[in-house]
Order: C-alpha cells, then structure tokens, then sequence
C-alpha cells in the first residue's frame, strides 16, 4: 500500500506596483538646478530625461512655460532669441541650452519639454536662472589714517569658488586685503581717492559701475550725511515705491540743489532722474518738509531695480554731497511651486516664491502689510484641499500678495496637473 502525503501551502500573491501611471519612470534632472550669471554672461543648462525603456523618444525641447498638456512655445525657435540661444544634444536623453549675452529679460525659470511616442512630459520645478549685476558699497568719504572696507555686492548668490578683482581707475589693485567679496584698505591715504570697481575672475569686462572714495584731512565730515528711509525695498512688479532721504549739512551753508540719481559718484555733476524723459509721468520728486526728499517710481519693473542716491549741492565751493550708499530697490514677480503630479486623495503642498536678494530680514523692507492668496482656476482657494476626481484637470494656480485692503498684485501665473 502506497501513502502519499500532501501539504497544503497558503498562495502568497506578489504584486509589484508601478505607483499611478508608472510616474517614477518619468522625470528629468537639472544641471545645474539653479544659477546666479553676471549679466552678459554665457550661461548653459542641461536636462537628463528618464521615461519608460519601451517608449520612444521623438522629442525634446526647452521653455519657460509650465504646462503639463499642448505644445508650450519652444525657446529655441523664438525669432527675438535667435543668435542668442542655442540648444544641442549632449548625449542620448541629455539635452543642454546656452544663454549668451544674458539680461535681466532673461531671468526665468527654464523648463524642459518631452514628448514619446505614447506620452509627454515637463520637467517641474525647472531650472532656475537669477541675472545680476555688481555694485560697490562702502562709506563715502573718510579721513586719513581710517581702515576702509568695499563689498562687491551681487543681487545672488555666486558660486562659492567665486574669485573677486578689485580696481582703483580701471588699474587693476596690489594693496589692500581681499576676502571673498570685501576689499580691505588698512591707513588709508588721499593717494586711495578715486573710482573703485570690482568684477569676477574671468568676467574682468564686466565692471561694477565706478563708486567714489574720498579720502580727506579734513576732520568735520560728521556735519555732512544722508538718511535714507529704507536702505532696501523689495517691491512687486507693477507696484509703487516711495523713498525719502533727510540731508544732513553744516549749519552757515544754504542748500542750492537737491535731486535723485542713481550712479554712486561723488564727482562731476550726475543726471537728476526726475528730468529723465522716458520716466516723465512714471517718476516723481517732491519736497516733503525741510531737508527731507521722496522720489515716487509707479508700476515699477526690473529695469527699476537699482541704487538710488540723493544728490545735494551747498552754496559753498566744496559743498557737494552724494549719499552713499543709498536705499537699494528690488523688483520681484511671484511664482508657484508644486508636484507636477499626484494620486488621488493626497494632500498637495504649492508655495508662493518671490525672489529676494541674499540680505539680511533686517534690511528688508517689503511695501506695505502683506498677504499671501492663491488662486485655483481665477477661483480664491482654500487653505488646503484633498486632490478630488476634478482636479485631473489642468488648472490654474496664481498667488498673490494684497498690498492693502484695496490694492492687489498678482503674479505670473503656472499651469499644473
């Protein structure tokens, strides 16, 4: 007789998920994810793509729109960049732009697009691209025998290995102590009078605007100043700013002239902006008391963003005065940050980013009271909300800032899933 014996085994079921629509096969990786370029710089940019290995890739391109569905424009076929952009295939998957002789117009947040024979994507949240300029702080006059320190200031964050190069009339410097973006002059002489600049090694063309150091005998330099309502303002673009500066001046002299400008020279007779033709109707300069100035910009933009200095003259022979080193303005847009894609039911973060340049909270100096709203589908949003069947569809997302109870400025606006 023959036994048989059979064991029974429970049937364990592996199943190995993909996530929703295998989206962890699709993504695309920047490099660099972020960059701070001196204006007309060169600047390059690469993109890595991954999608699913039974696809096939029939295109890619990059933009500075971020949508999820439709053709977004492609950079490299704008007729007002041509000649200025180029955009190449560094290996398989891999495809770079290169921004040449870049601008303030050219900061953005830079995108790339692809497309397979059975999907699309866009690769959030981008690359980012700030454009800066540099400019020179120090105090305006000092006296024999003081230690005088320059910052070469940048409206970003340059790349650590940043090397700076300081220039006394156009010369290039010997003396003096360089650390990171500070020139150190230690017993300073009238000799160290004169017009400094600073540049980044390699960008040696690309010269600060010139600011004047004086250095005098002269010991009542207490009785000569400028105050300046806000060193530094952060506006939204299109908004209004006002700045005001107090003058400070010795008691037997009279006051001649009083006007704003914005290159940081203490010689030679500088323009006053007020008399700008291209910013008649958009500037205005009023007295608001005694020896107190405001100058007015309205709908500002990036090309606003500068050093403004008041300029004053005395009815003495060496009573001129330029208040270095002035109330800074910056101009910021908003953008929204989020996932390009989630599942059903899960919560979504987005964030409402403003640029600001690297300065302390302290000197910041935000116009008005502020609020933050978004905006879903020109819809006011709720605090918070659980993704819902609807939200398959594309939508809208734009955050603002209410400046007042009155007054709101939005921000340009990014199409997510």
């Amino acid at each position: 007789m023959v036994m048989s014996l059979v064991i029974s085994l429970p049937l364990i079921l592996v199943i190995v998920t993909a996530g929703v629509d295998g989206q962890q096969y699709w993504a695309v990786n920047y490099s660099p994810s972020y960059v701070c370029a001196l204006k007309q710089s060169t600047v390059k940019l690469s993109c890595a793509l991954n999608y699913p290995h039974d696809h096939e890739l029939t295109r890619a391109f990059w933009t500075k729109t971020a949508v999820t569905d439709g053709d977004p424009p492609n950079l490299c076929l704008d007729p007002e960049k041509r000649g200025r952009v180029q955009c190449d295939s560094e290996d398989k998957d891999t495809y770079r732009i290169t921004l040449t002789n870049v601008t303030k117009a050219d900061k953005h947040i830079y995108y790339c697009r692809f497309t397979t024979d059975r999907g699309r994507w866009t690769g959030i949240p981008g690359a980012q691209l700030d454009v800066t300029d540099l400019q020179v702080e120090t105090q305006q006059s000092v006296k024999e025998g003081d230690s005088v320190t320059l910052t070469c200031k940048s409206s970003c964050s340059l790349p650590q290995q940043t090397t700076f190069i300081w220039f006394r009339k156009r010369q290039r410097l010997t003396r003096g102590i360089i650390t990171e973006n500070q020139l150190q002059l230690q017993s300073v002489s009238r000799q160290d009078s004169g017009n400094y600049q600073c540049a980044v090694s390699g960008y040696q063309h690309l010269k600060s605007p010139p600011v004047y150091l004086q250095v005098r005998w002269d010991d009542g330099l207490q009785d000569w100043g400028v105050n300046y309502s806000h060193s530094y303002v952060c506006a939204l673009k299109g908004s209004t700013v006002k700045l005001s500066c107090t003058l400070k001046y010795p008691s037997g002299c009279k006051i001649e002239t009083v006007f704003w400008t914005k290159p940081a020279v203490t010689d030679g007779e500088l323009p006053s902006l007020c008399l700008v033709p291209k910013k008649r109707g958009r500037v205005q300069c009023v007295s608001e008391y005694k020896d107190t100035y405001r100058i007015t910009l309205t709908h500002v933009t990036e090309a606003d963003k500068h050093i403004y200095c008041c300029r004053f003259t005395t009815n003495t022979t060496a009573g001129k005065w330029t208040g270095v080193p002035g109330a800074q303005l910056d101009v910021t847009d908003l953008q929204v940050e989020t996932q390009q894609s989630v599942k059903e039911r899960d919560s979504v973060t987005l964030t409402c980013k403003r640029q600001l340049l690297s300065a302390s909270t302290n000197n910041i100096h935000l116009v008005q009271k502020h609020t933050e709203i978004n905006y879903r589908n020109h819809h006011k949003e709720s605090a918070s909300a659980a993704v819902s069947q609807s939200s398959r569809f594309r939508k809208l997302s734009v955050c603002c800032f209410r400046i007042s109870a009155s007054e709101v400025s939005t921000c340009l606006s990014s199409s997510t899933m």
